[in-house]
């Protein structure tokens, strides 16, 4: 049985492409406080009423710490999640929170989204994520977090890293750890843009000899 198309018409109810997230999919949701502080949390999509609301699994509260203050009516969040069988495809949407329940389990009921983007992974879209990684420079390995990611490459984030010694097409190695620990995913990788931030370094990197499937695995586990 042939898969459903996937809704690209922009002249359709993109809302419609809520269906392509299974009860139960893992996603990340972006939350702001009013001072524009921004965090990502991981959660779990359980499904939706057409034309009424979205509901997902209230985030864990021991890692929202003071970010469960701001979770309430009319909160704005970004929900992002991949497609099963989509070959990386991911689906991400803004809503604002309806109201917060307790029973049978703590949910977060949200207002359907007037658009559902798809992003499918390729060398031009960079995909949103929360990586947590290492990254090997000059022999020694420094903690990461890896923001975005696409076919060839992302984009890194390095606290307490102000004395680097990092220059474009310096090469570095990106070593992802998986629960399995002999199933680790590790990426060689050059240095392509570098900028100072107020608590450390980013730096974007592009993938030498990567295979679509290892940055799709990558997408997958960043979700689970």
């Amino acid at each position: 049985m042939a898969e459903p198309e996937i809704l690209i018409d922009p002249t359709k109810p993109s809302a419609r492409n809520l269906s392509y997230l299974k009860a139960g999919a893992p996603i990340i949701i972006d939350i702001s406080t009013p001072a524009g502080q921004k965090r990502k949390f991981n959660t779990y999509f359980i499904g939706y009423l057409p034309k009424k609301y979205v509901l997902i699994e209230y985030p864990d509260s021991s890692k929202l710490g003071a970010f469960s203050q701001y979770i309430g009516q009319g909160t704005v969040i970004t929900v992002r999640g991949l497609i099963e069988g989509r070959d990386g495809a991911a689906v991400a949407f803004i809503s604002t929170v309806r109201q917060t329940l307790q029973i049978p389990s703590r949910i977060m009921v949200l207002d359907i989204p007037t658009t559902v983007t798809l992003q499918q992974l390729r060398s031009s879209i960079r995909i949103e994520t929360q990586i947590v990684a290492k990254v090997k420079i000059d022999d020694v390995y420094w903690q990461t977090t890896m923001t975005n990611l696409s076919v060839n490459g992302g984009q890194l984030d390095i606290i307490n890293g102000e004395k680097l010694a990092l220059a474009e097409n310096k090469t570095v190695e990106v070593l992802v750890e998986t629960s399995e620990g002999e199933d680790n995913i590790k990426f060689n990788a050059t240095v392509c843009n570098f900028k100072q931030q107020v608590d450390g370094v980013s730096f974007g990197v592009k993938f030498n000899q990567v295979n679509k499937q290892q940055v799709i695995e990558l997408l997958y586990q960043a979700l689970a």
